[in-house]
C-alpha cells in the first residue's frame, strides 16, 4: 500500500518561508532529503542550513525545505516522473553524471520515503535529525489524518480550527 503513496509538502502556515533558504512549495512531492547532508560539516552548520538538517524535508520540485509533510496517494506514472526529477537535481546539484546513472540513487531515496507512507492518506510526518560527531540519525513523528486531528494539537501549532 505505501507502494502506491508519497509524501507532499505541508505548510500550515507561513513559517517555513522565514526559516528555510529555498522554502519547498505546498503541495510538492517530497523525500527526507538526508542526502544532502552527506558530505556536509555536520558540526558546523548554522542558520537555515543547520534548521533543513534538523527538521527538514526536500521538496522534489522546488529543492527547498519544508518542516511537514503528509501521506498522500501517487500513481505509478507521477511516481517515476518525480524519481526522474530528483534524478535530474542530483545531476545538477551533486555531480551525477547523468540521470540514468542518478535513477537508482533516486529511486533508492523515494522508496526510502515511501516506506514512512504506511500511516493513513494524510497523515502528517515530521523529522529530526540529530548528530553526534560520528554519525546521525533520525526520529520520524506522526500525527493523525485530519478527520481524526486531536484540536488541541492544533491549537499548539497556532491553527484554532474550533472557530469554523
Amino acid at each position: 500500500m505505501a507502494e502506491s503513496r508519497l509524501l507532499r509538502v505541508l505548510q500550515l502556515d507561513a513559517s517555513d518561508a522565514r526559516i528555510f533558504e529555498p522554502v519547498a512549495i505546498p503541495g510538492e512531492w517530497a523525500v527526507p532529503g538526508s542526502f544532502h547532508f552527506l558530505d556536509a560539516d555536520l558540526e558546523h552548520l548554522s542558520g537555515a542550513e543547520r534548521q533543513a538538517f534538523t527538521n527538514g524535508f526536500l521538496g522534489i520540485g522546488s529543492f527547498g525545505w519544508t518542516t511537514l509533510v503528509t501521506v498522500a496517494e501517487i500513481d505509478p506514472a507521477e511516481r517515476e516522473r518525480v524519481t526522474r526529477m530528483l534524478a535530474g537535481h542530483l545531476v545538477d546539484r551533486f555531480g551525477a553524471p547523468d540521470t540514468e546513472t542518478a535513477m537508482p540513487a533516486a529511486r533508492e531515496e523515494i522508496a526510502f520515503a515511501q516506506s514512512l507512507c504506511s500511516h493513513p492518506v494524510g497523515s502528517v510526518i515530521a523529522v529530526t535529525r540529530s548528530f553526534d560527531g560520528q554519525e546521525f540519525s533520525e526520529d520520524y513523528r506522526r500525527w493523525n489524518p485530519p478527520n481524526e486531528i486531536d484540536h488541541t494539537r492544533l491549537r499548539i501549532f497556532g491553527i484554532d480550527d474550533t472557530q469554523a
